[in-house]
């Protein structure tokens, strides 16, 4: 054992400590942390990782998403515009005040844990080159996605998006967005404009998982068709381009 996760997780919720706990958006990231963890711990014993990439996969779950708190205390906003949340954390635990010491004593995986969390919601994942960390990278990536379906399924659209179901489902798909999709490509944050383009990037997101186990359980879960059905499409040209990205998702999962 490379840590104790206990008392990983009680550092943690120290941390949290300085933010307020009920404000929605700060309980949405604290109970997405934890189903991260979890999905990290499924994802890696389906792959039959060792014993220590296992726990490493969990600590960065439990770490990836730390600038989050602060980028809410500061913005109220998830947008990557207000702030690189992934950076933020990663120079919080590296930094000059070295918080990771007080999740894991030695210093062996610092930089794997580092580029991991760095990394983490970058648009594409590119410049890693060691071998393991690169196993790392894009483990969080997919235990992020994983968890981000249960999010966009119990999550309220009010939280999720600003608006009710009824007002996204009246929105059309801006085709710069349904470009992404027909390459079968996550969707650049920036090129978002309407809130359908938001919702659709949820599902679109979906293009860019690494591993099969990851996918076994999305499609064990049917996670593309619950979560494209949590919007009632006004839009007959929304509805028809929905159904054909929760094909085209179907079959790159196959």
């Amino acid at each position: 054992m490379i840590y104790n996760f206990e008392q990983a997780k009680k550092a943690f919720e120290e941390y949290l400590d300085e933010f307020d706990r009920t404000q929605p958006k700060i309980q949405l990231k604290i109970i997405h942390t934890y189903g991260v963890v979890e999905a990290a711990r499924q994802i890696t014993e389906r792959m039959k990782l060792s014993g220590e990439d296992r726990e490493l996969a969990q600590l960065i779950a439990l770490l990836h998403d730390i600038g989050r708190f602060e980028q809410l205390k500061r913005y109220d906003s998830f947008q990557p515009e207000t702030m690189n949340h992934a950076a933020f954390g990663a120079g919080l635990l590296f930094g000059k005040k070295k918080m990771i010491r007080k999740f894991l004593k030695e210093d062996t995986y610092d930089s794997l844990i580092c580029e991991a969390i760095a990394k983490h919601s970058d648009f594409r994942l590119e410049g890693v080159t060691d071998e393991r960390t690169l196993l790392h990278a894009r483990l969080i990536r997919d235990a992020d996605k994983l968890d981000n379906c249960r999010v966009k399924l119990e999550e309220s659209l009010e939280i999720l998006l600003g608006e009710t179901a009824e007002e996204v489902g009246r929105e059309k798909i801006s085709p710069k967005v349904w470009e992404y999709c027909l390459n079968r490509e996550s969707v650049l944050s920036a090129d978002r404009k309407t809130k359908m383009d938001y919702w659709i990037s949820y599902l679109a997101q979906y293009f860019d998982v690494n591993f099969r186990e990851t996918y076994e359980i999305i499609k064990e879960n049917n996670y593309n068709r619950r979560i494209a059905d949590r919007i009632p499409y006004e839009n007959k040209d929304t509805a028809q381009k929905v159904e054909i990205l929760v094909k085209m998702l179907d079959e790159n999962m196959r």
